[in-house]
């Protein structure tokens, strides 16, 4: 968590704030607006004079190196402040490149606004701000492409809503558990220092763990219509497929 007090090495390693914006490359307001939004930690007084050190800065760079990748504000104090900071930035890697509006994304995507409108009511695309970002990138672009693909190829818009639908339900509530399972241990019993051993380690292998996740999920969910599919055609409730 971020200190409430900070102090300087020396009063000669710290710097007032007008230094300190020249340091960091940015003005002075934009320091004193980060210490209002809880981003920056305070200064130290000494007399009369506010001294800001090099954990003042390391900070501010942390910060440009964050909007960089197109965090908001809200995730930047997240990611600052949060003690796990490895799980985090495994969890968030990733950003930067081109960014989009919403309109934008859809003349991009090649695909029709109203659409678009629906798969946001649906709940599978959602305002970049509620995944930390402050707008749209590549992942959504494409999504929307994924989705203009498959209405070209046939589906029903109204097919296409409810696949959405089902997705962002049914992985909203596999990754609340998933969650669950690595911040407070979930159903399983752990004693302390089990669960304290198991959420250091999966913190640190974060960046390592999620590629390897993603080959779970495609495994899980290539298997599970394999096999929904057979049962499918084996009740009679599908036509198989016509010999070559």
């Amino acid at each position: 968590m971020m200190d409430t007090e900070t102090t300087c090495p020396t009063i000669a390693g710290c710097w007032r704030i007008d230094a300190l914006a020249q340091r960091a490359g940015i003005t002075v307001d934009t320091i004193r607006y980060y210490q209002r939004e809880g981003l920056l930690p305070p200064a130290q007084r000494h007399g009369r004079t506010n001294l800001y050190g090099p954990e003042h800065l390391d900070r501010l760079e942390r910060i440009k190196e964050l909007q960089g990748r197109r965090f908001s504000l809200a995730a930047i104090r997240a990611l600052l402040d949060d003690d796990r900071e490895d799980l985090l930035e495994g969890i968030f890697a990733g950003g930067g490149g081109r960014t989009y509006t919403l309109e934008e994304l859809t003349e991009r995507a090649g695909i029709d606004a109203a659409l678009v409108d629906a798969l946001r009511t649906s709940g599978l695309l959602r305002e970049p701000a509620e995944y930390g970002r402050d707008s749209y990138d590549a992942d959504d672009l494409d999504l929307l492409r994924t989705m203009a693909e498959l209405h070209r190829l046939g589906i029903d818009a109204r097919a296409l809503v409810e696949l959405g639908r089902i997705y962002a339900e049914g992985v909203e509530a596999t990754q609340r558990r998933i969650v669950e399972l690595f911040t407070t241990g979930g159903t399983l019993a752990w004693d302390a220092g089990d669960l304290a051993r198991f959420q250091e380690s999966s913190a640190a292998a974060a960046p390592a763990i999620l590629p390897l996740a993603r080959r779970i999920v495609d495994y899980t969910h290539h298997r599970t219509i394999q096999r929904l599919t057979l049962g499918a055609i084996e009740r009679g409730t599908v036509a198989p497929p016509a010999p070559a």
